[in-house]
């Protein structure tokens, strides 16, 4: 294989938290790398330094010069008064490019992300969109190493569904290698052939499986029960070796002094393994129910929003039950979470009102939110003040708690305590909310994306909390692995004021896309009708300005590719490469990825074909 980037013996530590220590990673053309691990495992702080934004404190990080990495970090910086465009260009400048090549790339780009207007100023974008357009900025500068930190964050399903897209090799020039750090597990499923995990609970700080999420998930729980197992061998034999030592001087003096030091040696083994098996911890999740047996819990006839001239929704009837279990599905800004507050509202009669229809509720009924934007969250309080509001301990369940138990709860350390809210991480952020919404008691749970920051063990739980929830649950979630799982029903938004309930996803993005076929048909239909059968025939095979472009060209790229393919053929058949294992393993990558590069070429050149081909 054709390595890219190799990292030896990487450690780093803040203050006296040692985040990793020895860690050995290499990635190789063809990589595409999932990073997982728990919060404060340090995966942003190894995407940081594989891209030199900051200096290990142990081991080293080798690649070649010439090569180029992009990194997109969590939180996006942009020329917020500039265009989409505009910032996409500066992105380039330090690139040595003329301005065709400078616009054709931008162009492309905006393109493939489906920018519906690049001459708006960044600072109007929403949230999403935002996004898109730094996942553009990485790629525009065509790197050989992609470096993604929670790319997902922000999109819709609709916005994954698209990085998928463009993770997946079919950009003109794609990157030689990927690495991001993901908790959404549907997409490392889908993305990833090579999975790393960072974890103080394996020997080597991590462990790297090829493969997708789900052949990590299996080396994992092999690998657990492997040295679980190995605990309990070690126990066995230091009972042994311990009832030796325990005999007398004389019974001692007819054994070999190695058996002493292979007896300290087994000892301090043992405490290792059991010190790693120990430091699988997890988020203790458990919402409490009030119990109550009514039927319907909360019922809208005919409820609709408008905002800004705009409707959300309109004609919705709803019911939620004791066991209910319902998703909201939707682009960015549909009215999902205006949805939550309008059922939020319904119990106290203050907030965010429906325009028409009736809601009506169980008598005293319990709605208990998780807010996305965590605006009742003080950064300034500290940890201590927001786990315990009152006092040095909370009442769970009837039972009283101490502060540092219920911290512990959720992995806060009880040196943590005193630390001011706003200077923790996202994800312990989310674990304090969570917090909050288990001291109240709930008939119905709205929970909008609480996903966000949460790493996968906190999310295995979440799950599982969710199902033995025993209310109604209402979950807004661009997470399809956790609404696969928990919800048995979605209501799926439009985006142009319709509502439709639903399976589960996939039938909601399935019918979206007939929906929106039909319309594009119905308009192109209309449009055709008042045109020649010449013009209509010419308009059927015009193909964009960069989809035009990449046609005319995409030919001589195929016959560049065939040729390349069969020059690595002949090295491979080459007398003096069959003797040279390194040289031979080396053409041999390379003449896959050129075989791998040809058949794109072939699948892009038919879909552009298609594109110019009338439809009957």
């Amino acid at each position: 294989m054709s390595n890219l980037l190799v990292c030896q013996g990487l450690g780093k530590s803040f203050g006296s938290q040692n985040l990793f220590r020895n860690i050995d990673l290499v990635i190789n053309k063809g990589d595409r790398v999932g990073l997982i691990g728990p919060n404060g495992s340090g995966k942003s702080t190894l995407l940081k330094i594989i891209c030199g934004r900051v200096d290990p404190d142990d081991g080293q990080v080798l690649c070649r010069k010439t090569l180029r990495t992009a990194y997109l970090a969590q939180a996006d910086q942009f020329m917020e008064n500039a265009t989409v465009a505009e910032n996409l260009e500066a992105a380039l400048d330090s690139l040595d490019l003329d301005e065709i090549e400078r616009y054709n790339r931008v162009q492309a780009l905006l393109s493939r992300a489906e920018f519906p207007d690049s001459s708006i100023a960044v600072k109007l974008l929403s949230g999403g969109w935002r996004k898109r357009l730094a996942i553009c900025r990485s790629f525009v500068v065509e790197p050989d190493i992609l470096v993604m930190d929670e790319p997902t964050n922000h999109l819709d399903i609709e916005g994954v569904l698209w990085l998928e897209r463009m993770l997946s090799g079919s950009l003109p020039k794609s990157p030689d290698a990927f690495l991001l750090v993901s908790h959404d597990r549907r997409f490392l499923e889908n993305s990833t052939n090579r999975m790393v995990e960072l974890s103080s609970v394996y020997p080597d700080g991590s462990l790297q499986v090829q493969g997708n999420y789900s052949t990590f998930l299996e080396a994992r729980v092999e690998f657990l029960a492997q040295q679980q197992n190995l605990e309990e061998r070690l126990a066995n034999k230091m009972r042994r070796e311990t009832e030796w030592l325990s005999r007398g001087p004389k019974a001692r003096a007819t054994k070999a002094r190695y058996r002493i030091d292979e007896a300290h040696k087994l000892q301090s083994h043992l405490s290792e393994v059991k010190g790693r098996n120990r430091s699988v911890k997890q988020v203790r999740i458990d919402f409490d129910s009030t119990g109550r047996k009514t039927k319907k819990l909360l019922e809208a006839k005919g409820i609709s929003k408008r905002y800004e001239g705009r409707t959300l929704f309109s004609d919705l009837d709803l019911v939620l039950s004791p066991g209910t279990r319902l998703g909201l599905l939707g682009r960015n800004g549909c009215g999902k979470s205006t949805l939550m507050q309008i059922i939020a509202a319904s119990a106290s009669g203050d907030g965010c009102q429906s325009d028409t229809g009736t809601i009506q509720t169980a008598p005293d009924v319990r709605i208990v939110s998780f807010d996305q934007k965590r605006e009742s969250i003080n950064p300034e309080i500290t940890l201590r003040r927001a786990l315990a509001p009152d006092g040095d301990s909370i009442v769970f369940r009837e039972s009283s708690i101490h502060v540092v138990s219920w911290a512990q709860r959720f992995l806060f350390r009880p040196d943590q305590l005193e630390t001011p809210v706003g200077q923790l991480s996202g994800g312990e952020q989310a674990r304090i909310l969570i917090a909050e919404l288990m001291r109240q008691s709930a008939d119905i749970l709205l929970l909008d994306e609480p996903t966000n920051d949460l790493d996968i063990p906190s999310l295995d739980v979440l799950e599982e909390s969710l199902l033995d929830f025993p209310g109604a649950l209402v979950l807004v979630s661009h997470d399809r692995f956790l609404l696969d799982s928990v919800c048995d029903q979605v209501i799926g938004f439009d985006g142009d004021g319709g509502v439709a309930f639903y399976a589960d996803y996939e039938q909601w993005l399935a019918d979206l896309r007939k929906r929106r076929k039909e319309q594009s048909g119905s308009t192109k239909s209309s449009q055709d009708s008042s045109v020649s059968k010449k013009d209509k025939q010419k308009k059927a095979r015009k193909l964009s300005y960069m989809d035009q472009r990449e046609y005319d060209q995409i030919e001589e790229k195929i016959m560049e590719g065939e040729e390349e393919q069969e020059r690595l053929q002949a090295l491979m058949d080459a007398p003096e490469t069959a003797i040279d294992s390194q040289l031979l393993e080396s053409v041999w990558a390379d003449l896959e990825q050129a075989k791998l590069d040809v058949g794109k070429l072939y699948e892009r050149w038919d879909e552009l074909e298609e594109k110019r081909v009338d439809v009957p």
